[in-house]
Protein backbone atom coordinates (compact mmCIF):
# COMPACT_ATOMS: atom_id res chain seq x y z
CA UNK A 1 0.00 0.00 0.00
CA UNK A 2 1.52 3.23 -0.62
CA UNK A 3 1.90 5.76 1.75
CA UNK A 4 0.94 8.81 -0.80
CA UNK A 5 -0.67 8.69 -3.91
CA UNK A 6 -2.49 10.52 -6.95
CA UNK A 7 -4.40 7.94 -9.24
CA UNK A 8 -5.35 9.26 -12.16
CA UNK A 9 -6.31 12.64 -11.02
CA UNK A 10 -7.56 15.64 -12.92
CA UNK A 11 -7.85 19.24 -11.33
CA UNK A 12 -10.26 21.20 -13.35
CA UNK A 13 -11.02 24.88 -12.80
CA UNK A 14 -14.48 25.49 -15.11
CA UNK A 15 -13.20 23.97 -18.69
CA UNK A 16 -9.47 24.76 -18.10
CA UNK A 17 -7.51 20.87 -16.95
CA UNK A 18 -4.43 22.24 -14.29
CA UNK A 19 -3.84 19.06 -13.66
CA UNK A 20 -4.74 16.11 -16.57
CA UNK A 21 -4.79 12.10 -15.39
CA UNK A 22 -1.71 12.75 -13.22
CA UNK A 23 -0.19 9.39 -11.58
CA UNK A 24 2.21 9.77 -9.36
CA UNK A 25 3.74 7.49 -6.11
CA UNK A 26 6.11 9.23 -3.86
CA UNK A 27 8.19 6.53 -2.22
CA UNK A 28 9.17 6.71 2.00
CA UNK A 29 13.08 7.38 2.16
CA UNK A 30 12.70 8.39 -1.45
CA UNK A 31 13.39 12.41 -2.76
CA UNK A 32 11.10 13.12 -5.45
CA UNK A 33 11.66 16.08 -7.46
CA UNK A 34 8.91 17.44 -9.29
CA UNK A 35 10.48 19.82 -11.90
CA UNK A 36 8.91 21.29 -15.73
CA UNK A 37 8.16 25.20 -16.66
CA UNK A 38 6.10 27.63 -14.53
CA UNK A 39 2.44 26.97 -15.40
CA UNK A 40 3.05 22.87 -15.81
CA UNK A 41 1.16 22.25 -12.34
CA UNK A 42 4.04 21.49 -9.93
CA UNK A 43 1.97 23.27 -7.51
CA UNK A 44 -1.05 21.87 -8.05
CA UNK A 45 0.37 18.28 -7.77
CA UNK A 46 1.86 19.05 -4.29
CA UNK A 47 -1.41 20.43 -3.12
CA UNK A 48 -3.54 17.54 -4.34
CA UNK A 49 -0.71 15.38 -2.24
CA UNK A 50 -1.24 17.56 0.64
CA UNK A 51 -4.98 17.61 0.49
CA UNK A 52 -5.79 20.74 -0.17
CA UNK A 53 -7.08 20.67 -3.26
CA UNK A 54 -9.72 17.75 -4.23
CA UNK A 55 -9.10 16.04 -7.76
CA UNK A 56 -11.81 16.56 -9.96
CA UNK A 57 -11.49 13.27 -11.20
CA UNK A 58 -9.45 10.18 -10.36
CA UNK A 59 -8.54 10.20 -6.63
CA UNK A 60 -5.75 11.24 -3.75
CA UNK A 61 -4.74 8.63 -1.14
CA UNK A 62 -2.86 8.55 1.96
CA UNK A 63 -2.05 5.16 3.47
CA UNK A 64 -4.68 3.55 1.22
CA UNK A 65 -7.58 6.19 2.37
CA UNK A 66 -9.45 8.93 0.21
CA UNK A 67 -7.84 12.02 1.50
CA UNK A 68 -11.16 13.85 1.53
CA UNK A 69 -12.12 10.82 4.08
CA UNK A 70 -9.07 12.29 6.56
CA UNK A 71 -9.20 14.95 9.11
CA UNK A 72 -7.35 17.77 8.95
CA UNK A 73 -5.80 17.43 12.09
CA UNK A 74 -4.86 13.93 11.16
CA UNK A 75 -3.14 14.87 7.83
CA UNK A 76 -0.77 17.30 9.23
CA UNK A 77 0.53 14.94 11.38
CA UNK A 78 1.28 12.82 8.62
CA UNK A 79 1.94 15.33 5.86
CA UNK A 80 4.40 19.22 6.09
CA UNK A 81 3.90 21.48 3.67
CA UNK A 82 6.70 24.41 3.02
CA UNK A 83 4.65 26.80 0.69
CA UNK A 84 6.13 29.23 -1.82
CA UNK A 85 4.87 32.09 -0.64
CA UNK A 86 6.67 32.72 2.84
CA UNK A 87 4.81 35.96 3.49
CA UNK A 88 3.30 37.09 6.88
CA UNK A 89 2.01 39.95 8.35
CA UNK A 90 1.57 39.23 11.93
CA UNK A 91 5.10 39.70 14.11
CA UNK A 92 5.60 36.27 15.50
CA UNK A 93 9.05 35.19 16.10
CA UNK A 94 11.08 32.74 14.62
CA UNK A 95 10.18 30.29 17.45
CA UNK A 96 6.71 31.06 17.34
CA UNK A 97 6.32 30.01 13.79
CA UNK A 98 8.53 27.15 14.63
CA UNK A 99 6.56 25.84 17.60
CA UNK A 100 3.01 25.56 15.10
CA UNK A 101 4.39 22.61 13.70
CA UNK A 102 3.57 20.71 16.87
CA UNK A 103 0.09 22.05 16.94
CA UNK A 104 -1.55 18.85 15.63
CA UNK A 105 -0.01 16.72 18.25
CA UNK A 106 -1.01 19.21 20.85
CA UNK A 107 -4.82 19.58 22.50
CA UNK A 108 -6.57 22.76 22.77
CA UNK A 109 -4.94 24.88 24.75
CA UNK A 110 -2.18 21.86 26.09
CA UNK A 111 1.11 23.39 26.51
CA UNK A 112 4.22 22.29 25.49
CA UNK A 113 6.13 19.66 27.04
CA UNK A 114 9.66 18.39 27.04
CA UNK A 115 9.23 16.58 23.97
CA UNK A 116 7.95 19.25 22.64
CA UNK A 117 10.57 21.66 23.08
CA UNK A 118 13.29 19.08 22.38
CA UNK A 119 11.80 18.70 19.23
CA UNK A 120 11.30 22.38 18.07
CA UNK A 121 14.99 23.19 19.07
CA UNK A 122 16.44 20.09 16.93
CA UNK A 123 14.13 21.79 14.14
CA UNK A 124 15.86 25.09 14.31
CA UNK A 125 19.11 23.62 14.30
CA UNK A 126 18.50 21.29 11.05
CA UNK A 127 17.12 24.18 9.36
CA UNK A 128 19.83 27.01 10.71
CA UNK A 129 17.59 29.54 12.14
CA UNK A 130 18.52 28.31 15.76
CA UNK A 131 20.37 32.03 16.26
CA UNK A 132 17.32 33.52 14.34
CA UNK A 133 14.82 32.08 17.43
CA UNK A 134 13.83 35.65 18.76
CA UNK A 135 13.68 37.63 15.76
CA UNK A 136 10.75 38.67 14.34
CA UNK A 137 9.99 36.76 11.50
CA UNK A 138 8.24 40.65 10.07
CA UNK A 139 12.29 41.72 10.10
CA UNK A 140 13.56 38.67 8.05
CA UNK A 141 14.42 38.42 4.69
CA UNK A 142 12.85 36.27 2.24
CA UNK A 143 15.49 33.11 2.53
CA UNK A 144 15.60 33.55 6.33
CA UNK A 145 11.75 33.26 6.42
CA UNK A 146 11.72 30.22 4.05
CA UNK A 147 14.35 28.55 6.04
CA UNK A 148 12.03 28.99 9.07
CA UNK A 149 8.75 27.26 7.48
CA UNK A 150 11.52 24.12 6.63
CA UNK A 151 12.24 24.25 10.51
CA UNK A 152 8.44 24.16 11.22
CA UNK A 153 7.48 21.42 8.28
CA UNK A 154 10.79 19.10 10.15
CA UNK A 155 8.59 20.04 13.83
CA UNK A 156 5.31 18.56 12.83
CA UNK A 157 8.23 15.43 12.52
CA UNK A 158 5.45 14.19 9.33
CA UNK A 159 6.89 10.90 7.39
CA UNK A 160 5.83 13.10 4.01
CA UNK A 161 7.43 16.95 3.35
CA UNK A 162 6.06 18.56 0.44
CA UNK A 163 8.24 21.77 -0.58
CA UNK A 164 7.19 24.17 -3.15
CA UNK A 165 10.18 25.84 -4.73
CA UNK A 166 12.00 26.15 -1.34
CA UNK A 167 15.49 27.57 -2.62
CA UNK A 168 14.15 29.85 -4.66
CA UNK A 169 14.70 32.78 -2.40
CA UNK A 170 17.91 31.77 -1.03
CA UNK A 171 21.60 32.03 -1.73
CA UNK A 172 23.76 29.42 -3.40
CA UNK A 173 25.20 27.97 -0.02
CA UNK A 174 21.60 27.70 1.67
CA UNK A 175 20.49 26.49 -0.97
CA UNK A 176 22.81 23.46 -1.05
CA UNK A 177 22.36 23.27 2.93
CA UNK A 178 18.21 22.65 1.91
CA UNK A 179 19.16 19.93 -0.75
CA UNK A 180 21.46 18.00 1.51
CA UNK A 181 19.25 18.44 4.53
CA UNK A 182 16.31 16.95 2.21
CA UNK A 183 18.65 13.98 0.97
CA UNK A 184 19.62 13.07 4.56
CA UNK A 185 15.39 13.24 5.73
CA UNK A 186 14.70 10.61 3.09
CA UNK A 187 17.56 8.81 3.64
CA UNK A 188 16.40 8.64 7.25
CA UNK A 189 12.91 7.01 5.71
CA UNK A 190 10.60 10.40 5.23
CA UNK A 191 9.04 10.97 2.01
CA UNK A 192 10.31 14.06 0.35
CA UNK A 193 8.53 15.93 -2.77
CA UNK A 194 10.49 19.11 -4.11
CA UNK A 195 9.25 21.48 -6.91
CA UNK A 196 12.66 22.02 -8.31
CA UNK A 197 13.68 24.67 -10.96
CA UNK A 198 17.06 23.80 -10.58
CA UNK A 199 17.30 20.85 -13.00
CA UNK A 200 21.03 20.68 -12.03
CA UNK A 201 19.93 20.24 -8.26
CA UNK A 202 17.25 17.80 -8.97
CA UNK A 203 19.94 15.54 -10.88
CA UNK A 204 22.59 15.47 -8.05
CA UNK A 205 20.22 15.36 -5.04
CA UNK A 206 16.86 13.30 -6.10
CA UNK A 207 15.97 9.78 -6.43
CA UNK A 208 13.59 10.68 -8.95
CA UNK A 209 12.26 13.01 -10.95
CA UNK A 210 8.42 13.26 -12.26
CA UNK A 211 8.56 16.11 -15.27
CA UNK A 212 5.77 17.98 -16.11
CA UNK A 213 4.29 19.76 -19.13
CA UNK A 214 1.19 21.36 -19.63
CA UNK A 215 -0.76 19.77 -16.28
CA UNK A 216 0.63 16.21 -17.09
CA UNK A 217 2.90 13.99 -16.11
CA UNK A 218 5.06 13.38 -19.21
CA UNK A 219 7.94 11.48 -17.79
CA UNK A 220 8.71 9.59 -14.47
CA UNK A 221 11.96 7.76 -13.67
CA UNK A 222 16.15 8.33 -12.14
CA UNK A 223 17.46 11.58 -13.05
CA UNK A 224 19.94 9.36 -14.92
CA UNK A 225 17.59 7.94 -17.34
CA UNK A 226 15.06 10.57 -17.70
CA UNK A 227 17.00 13.81 -17.84
CA UNK A 228 18.25 13.66 -21.40
CA UNK A 229 18.55 16.30 -23.94
CA UNK A 230 15.66 15.40 -26.13
CA UNK A 231 13.01 15.74 -23.35
CA UNK A 232 14.85 18.88 -21.99
CA UNK A 233 14.64 20.12 -25.88
CA UNK A 234 10.77 19.13 -25.90
CA UNK A 235 9.80 20.17 -22.09
CA UNK A 236 11.58 23.34 -21.88
CA UNK A 237 12.55 24.53 -25.37
CA UNK A 238 16.40 24.64 -24.43
CA UNK A 239 19.49 22.87 -26.02
CA UNK A 240 21.31 20.62 -23.15
CA UNK A 241 24.87 19.67 -22.91
CA UNK A 242 25.52 17.37 -20.40
CA UNK A 243 28.79 16.48 -18.32
CA UNK A 244 30.14 14.91 -15.51
CA UNK A 245 31.19 15.50 -12.49
CA UNK A 246 34.30 14.08 -10.53
CA UNK A 247 31.57 12.17 -7.87
CA UNK A 248 29.82 11.14 -10.90
CA UNK A 249 26.72 12.75 -11.08
CA UNK A 250 25.28 14.91 -14.28
CA UNK A 251 25.53 18.57 -15.37
CA UNK A 252 24.16 20.74 -17.64
CA UNK A 253 24.48 23.85 -19.27
CA UNK A 254 22.18 25.13 -21.08
CA UNK A 255 21.36 27.48 -23.90
CA UNK A 256 18.37 29.01 -25.68
CA UNK A 257 17.04 26.28 -28.75
CA UNK A 258 18.90 27.67 -32.05
CA UNK A 259 20.86 29.92 -30.39
CA UNK A 260 24.64 29.27 -30.82
CA UNK A 261 26.43 29.73 -27.17
CA UNK A 262 29.52 31.94 -27.28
Amino acid sequence: MAFLELDKAWFEVGEAAIARDVSLVPAPGRFLALIGPNGSGKTTVLRLLAGLLVPTRGAARLEGRDLRRWPRREVARRVAVVPQNTHLDFAFTVRDIVAMGRHAHLGRFQPEGARDRAVIEEAMRRADVWRLRERLVTELSGGERQRVFIARSLATEAPAILLDEPTASLDVAHALETYELCRALATEGKTIVMAVHDLNAAARYADQVAVMQAGQCVAQGCPADVLNAHLLAEVFGVEAEVFHSREGWSAFVFHRAGVAAR
